[in-house]
């Protein structure tokens, strides 16, 4: 990575559960944070017939859908429609209203919003941990 490129807007938090995968998301989602976001869902979905995914979004700054393929978010809806079980969003804003309507119309993920304030609630409602980062 050089000078003027951006920092990954996608970090990867290791859990003490093998079928719970959680993400951090701070900033703006580039195109690429998108591409690298359904990348990891997708290793998931090769070890895990079902998983629970808890995202957390830092200083959200939008997300640049144009530069996502079609193609890709096409994938990434009926995959996640198929695989994931709950989906715990954690902090603002509240984007579970738009997701609500990326698994329309059959709603098999059962998905919970918690505010910036509640993060451990919402791993409880998961049943798993964040594990502390090595360093």
């Amino acid at each position: 990575m050089n000078a003027i490129e951006p920092v990954p807007a996608v970090r990867r938090i290791d859990t003490d559960k093998p079928d719970v995968y959680a993400f951090e998301i701070a900033g703006r989602i580039l195109g690429s944070d998108a591409e690298n976001l359904y990348g990891l869902l997708e290793g998931a979905y090769a070890l895990h017939e079902q998983i629970d995914v808890l995202v957390k979004l830092v200083d959200h700054d939008g997300v640049d859908w144009d530069e996502v393929s079609r193609e890709t978010l096409d994938s990434g809806r009926e995959r996640a429609l198929a695989r994931v079980r709950r989906c715990a969003a954690v902090g603002e804003p509240d984007w579970t209203g738009s997701l609500t309507g990326f698994f329309a119309p059959k709603l098999a993920v059962e998905i919970r919003h918690f505010g910036e304030g509640e993060e451990e609630a919402a791993w409880a409602w998961l049943g798993a941990r964040a594990l502390p980062e090595d360093v």
